[in-house]
């Protein structure tokens, strides 16, 4: 939705068109080396920037037209994102129909040599599967008539991670719990880990299959805490790409920032000289909440009543007060009244209240997806976002724009924060390297 949190109350991006930093690897036929097919970034809240220097550009080459003149249809099996490169994939590129997220703590007693020979082994399996190839170990054939689907693996560090393996002189400054929120309701065992996980795709078994066999291969080294899946608008199924809506019918992501705008790396990035550890530059911070939708209760508002909540017309996401044919990139004027003298976007309107502006231009690139888990034991649904926003540090990004929120934003009576995690996510791995190698080695 809008800027540092749209719809759901959470911080984050738009639709972010990314174009990644450098990677390397070899490609697919027919491919380039990291892949940007489209605009990306679905997720409640308005974000942040990413900022890599280079747009990675990866096309999807379609088959040959068939006898006849038919056309083809896109080959979405067949589009890759290469796992080596300056960035970790699952950041800039453009967001995947299907979404597996996991958490894991470390055992007692793997310590930092387990640790590392974990994460080369995730490595080297990740970047097979990106590849569209099995995997070398546990493979379970799940995903084996598919290609690799845009397959990305991004992988974080929660802070405990630091003390289990004697690098606590090395944890970031900023990777520590959240500060509680009014209203929170988080569950600890849905929230936090030692080891994050994002699996992305455009087909929903090659992402369960490389969970799933990450999963197997962490047996005796680490164990799962949480996993949730989520889903996004898949490619191609409207004519033209288009920000993708949320589980409340409304557009969300439109002023995510984008590669190119100015400030874009510094905003989602970690700069290297910094006070962060030299291991984490060109890395960024994960913050991950699950934000449930109260969705009978804003399904039983009128249209109109939803549209002053948000800020936004609901049909074509373009903000209160502009002409009729503006569309959603139309400015976001807050002075703009209505025909009785009143403000034409409310005081506690979402897109207000996440402003960057009101916030002293705090941002983040925000790549959430929707779940919907069934009904809960009142029968209301069990649905909502997982928020995830890429920023350069938490403290002047997620935490002070869910402060405001929490505080003056009209959509947080529709929304539950029920769990949260902050990770720092290292730079991407060179080829034969694996991912976290510089704080490892």
């Amino acid at each position: 939705m809008e800027t540092s949190t749209d719809s759901t109350g959470a911080t984050g991006a738009t639709d972010a068109t990314a174009a990644p930093g450098g990677t390397t690897g070899g490609t697919a036929p027919g491919f380039t080396r990291r892949a940007l097919l489209g605009t990306a970034g679905a997720g409640l809240v308005v974000g942040a920037g990413a900022g890599a220097a280079a747009a990675l550009t990866a096309e999807r080459r379609d088959p040959p037209a068939p006898a006849g003149g038919a056309a083809p249809g896109p080959a979405l099996g067949l589009a890759r994102v290469d796992f080596h490169g300056e960035r970790q994939g699952g950041i800039l590129e453009p967001q995947q129909a299907r979404v597996q997220l996991a958490a894991f703590d470390l055992a007692g007693g793997a310590g930092r040599d387990g640790l590392r020979t974990l994460l080369r082994r995730w490595s080297r399996t990740a970047a097979r599967m990106a590849a569209g190839e099995p995997a070398d170990e546990f493979d379970d054939q799940v995903a084996l008539d598919a290609g690799p689907c845009s397959l990305t693996v991004t992988f974080g560090f929660g802070a405990g991670l630091f003390d289990k393996t004697g690098l606590a002189d090395r944890r970031p400054a900023g990777l520590e719990p959240l500060p509680a929120f009014p209203a929170d309701a988080l569950d600890p065992a849905r929230g936090d880990g030692d080891l994050f996980v994002q699996v992305g795709a455009d087909d929903a078994l090659v992402a369960v299959h490389a969970l799933r066999v990450l999963q197997r291969q962490a047996a005796g080294t680490a164990a799962l805490r949480w996993q949730m899946s989520g889903f996004a608008r898949t490619p191609g199924a409207t004519a033209t790409p288009m920000t993708g809506r949320n589980l409340m019918g409304q557009i969300d992501g439109t002023n995510n920032p984008r590669p190119g705008e100015d400030g874009f790396a510094a905003k989602v990035f970690v700069a290297a000289g910094g006070e962060q550890p030299a291991w984490l530059a060109g890395g960024s911070f994960l913050v991950f909440r699950r934000i449930r939708m109260l969705l009978d209760n804003w399904e039983a508002l009128p249209v109109e009543r939803q549209e002053r909540v948000i800020g936004r017309r609901k049909a074509d996401g373009a903000p209160l007060g502009a002409p009729a044919g503006a569309g959603e990139r139309a400015p976001v004027d807050l002075a703009a009244q209505g025909p009785d003298g009143s403000l034409a976007i409310p005081a506690d309107a979402h897109v207000r209240v996440a402003a960057p502006a009101a916030n002293g231009g705090a941002a983040m690139l925000r790549r959430g997806f929707s779940y919907h888990d069934g009904l809960l034991a009142d029968g209301s649904p069990d649905a909502g976002l997982l928020f995830l926003a890429f920023q350069a540090d938490p403290r002047t990004g997620f935490t002070p724009v869910q402060r405001k929120l929490a505080r003056g934003d009209g959509l947080s009576r529709f929304l539950r924060h029920e769990a949260s995690g902050v990770y720092a996510v290292p730079p991407g791995a060179p080829q034969g390297g694996y991912v976290g190698q510089p704080l490892l080695d």
